[in-house]
């Protein structure tokens, strides 16, 4: 096949570094000006080169063909250091059994049992905040879905100490993945302080949920979760040998859900109460249909398909701020993408932030208009340009749970309070490894004030 060197380079690329500096000067600027280079780009981190994809019809071949698209590249390489070959991060081979054994944690009768423990846990949460408290918003976010993962996909109350620890090993690692990825060996195994933390972190988080493991296996009761479908697929019983599991599989499949039903869903609704604070017009509707929807009682399933413009703030937020901003994959065989020959080995790197905020593809793409998502929307957006979520048969597996969970938790804290910006405060997005975190985002809680008798608005309103 022929090579790639017709595929053309991003500008600002310097002899050994490549484009390092614009990268670390200004990660997200760079990534939303490839496409003015071409559908298919190419960027150089010292000496690993890589294609990013910047057309969606491309991105949706990458995101189709997952077998010659493999998980691949720094961004997985380093996420299975702490989530092992997890759903999220093992390769195709093995991925097809992996999933037939999760799947039926997630299926759609599941899904109100579930709610009620979202609605519950968010309840706690903002019975704790006074009025005039200032929030650490994206910590008090990350406990929440913390919370409501354990308890929803390991169906157990984990001690609060653990739960704690399992939060601050999760940080720790995620915090430290941006550096790692691009540390060559063997510089990442040098004794430094960042290494010893990241190594120290890695063995914590496991430990937390061995021991709910373990204390569950004695106990040897079903409950009907995440948790017992794993351990099940460990008997004599579970079906041929191929399909049964090995414990480290168990551990891996719960961290990897732990990890990311914390850090998506956490920095989702934290860029939400964010984005809200930065536009009180749109707040103050969501107000409103919160409390025409809700009339003061508790959020249950039920009220998902009402709660319409609640479920559009969070596609709109994750549109303008995914939580996975960057993934990568890496090719199998030679193969072509668009009109350019791409080898075997090749790393393909696709951004949903770069796809989200293109012009083209969303008129005044960096306005945080939520109403471009109604269903009436006279040009809304392309289904293959939203990938929040990925694609293909590597899609988000809790993708409905999670979107769920966040529509929930959202109307939950609205119902109650208003989060006020603190003046003068700036909020930087930034990189926790492949994580986009909303960093600084503190806010001042306000109670609200409402009456059953709250006047609906038009939820539905294309600008």
């Amino acid at each position: 096949m022929k090579n790639t060197s017709q595929i053309p380079s991003a500008a600002g690329g310097l002899p050994l570094l490549g484009h390092v500096v614009p990268l670390l000067r200004d990660p997200l600027g760079f990534l939303t000006r490839l496409p003015e280079y071409g559908d298919l780009v190419r960027v150089n981190f010292g000496p690993l080169s890589a294609l990013v994809v910047c057309d969606p019809a491309l991105i949706g071949q990458v995101l189709r063909d997952d077998r010659t698209f493999d998980k691949g590249g720094p961004v997985y390489d380093r996420g299975r250091e702490f989530v092992g070959n997890g759903l999220a991060t093992c390769p195709h081979r093995d991925h097809r059994r992996q999933r037939r054994l999760v799947q039926p944690a997630f299926h759609p009768t599941r899904l109100p049992g579930y709610a009620q423990t979202v609605t519950t846990r968010a309840a706690e949460l903002t019975a704790s905040w006074q009025a005039g408290q200032i929030l650490d918003v994206f910590a008090d976010m990350q406990k929440l879905t913390a919370k409501i993962t354990v308890d929803t996909l390991i169906s157990t109350t984990a001690p609060r100490d653990g739960l704690t620890e399992a939060i601050d090993a999760l940080n720790t690692i995620v915090g430290g993945l941006s550096l790692r990825m691009a540390t060559p060996p063997p510089l990442d195994r040098l004794p430094t302080r960042g290494n010893r933390r990241y190594h120290q972190a890695r063995e914590r988080l496991p430990r937390v949920f061995r021991q709910i493991i373990a204390e569950r296996r004695a106990a040897g009761i079903d409950h009907g979760d995440l948790l017992s479908m794993l351990l099940a697929a460990q008997g004599p019983d579970s079906g041929p040998a191929g399909e049964r599991l090995l414990d480290s599989e168990v551990i891996d499949q719960i961290v990897t859900f732990f990890a990311g039903g914390t850090e998506t869903s956490g920095s989702a609704l934290a860029w939400a109460l964010h984005m809200l604070g930065q536009h009180p017009e749109i707040e103050k509707r969501l107000h409103a249909e919160v409390d025409t929807v809700l009339d003061g009682r508790p959020a249950t399933h039920a009220d998902l398909p009402r709660l319409e413009l609640t479920g559009r703030v969070l596609t709109e937020t994750m549109r303008l701020w995914p939580p996975f901003a960057f993934f990568t994959r890496t090719c199998t065989a030679d193969t072509r993408l668009g009109r350019y020959p791409v080898p075997a080995g090749t790393l393909i790197g696709c951004s949903p932030y770069l796809l989200q905020r293109q012009a083209d593809l969303y008129p005044d793409p960096d306005h945080f208009d939520p109403d471009r998502w109604a269903p009436n929307h006279p040009h809304p957006p392309r289904r293959e340009a939203f990938i929040t979520f990925g694609g293909g048969a590597r899609k988000c597996i809790g993708d409905r749970f999670g979107m769920n969970e966040m529509v929930l938790a959202l109307a939950t804290i609205a119902a109650r309070w208003r989060l006020q910006p603190i003046p003068h405060q700036r909020v930087r997005p930034v990189f926790s490894g492949p994580t986009l975190q909303p960093s600084g985002l503190r806010m001042r809680a306000a109670a609200r004030t409402t009456t059953s008798t709250t006047s609906a608005v038009n939820t539905a309103q294309p600008q």
